[in-house]
């Protein structure tokens, strides 16, 4: 009976200590009258940071249907870094967007809009309509 009670103390604080961010990030990807832009920028830099952090998972949310041309947030983890991994994962996520707004081909194209200083609550994301976990895992690139 011990060992049972063990196993599923074990199992139990496992599953409470797995990785649950509370605070995140947000990119927004807005439409300016012809769709989104692509997530694959952010994506990639996600992809490219957990490779240079030596597998260090990052929770990422996606939240769609926020508009009529296919508007989303996707919101990501940041409890799971250091002080200084939060700072290098922000300077590189704003050069990512900041690098994909400039190469936009026209005024017609979407814009991503990302602000380090807003930060939102786990209890706010819980109460999120269309939010769903999407991994990082499938856009590591094989070198």
């Amino acid at each position: 009976m011990k060992k049972v009670l063990a196993t599923i103390g074990l199992f139990s604080s496992v599953i409470f200590f797995a990785q649950k961010s509370e605070n995140y990030l947000q990119v927004g990807y807005a439409s300016v009258c012809c769709g989104t832009p692509s997530d694959k920028p952010v994506m990639d830099y996600l992809a490219q940071f957990k490779n240079k952090n030596k597998g260090k998972s990052l929770e990422v949310y996606k939240q769609s249907g926020r508009g009529r041309e296919g508007e989303y947030n996707l919101y990501i983890g940041t409890d799971g870094l250091s002080k200084a991994q939060k700072l290098v994962f922000i300077k590189g996520l704003k050069a990512a967007v900041n690098s994909q707004n400039t190469a936009r081909k026209s005024e017609s194209t979407g814009l991503v809009n990302f602000d380090e200083t807003e930060t939102v609550r786990k209890a706010d994301l819980m109460n999120a309509k269309n939010l769903t976990l999407i991994s990082t895992q499938k856009t590591t690139k094989t070198k």
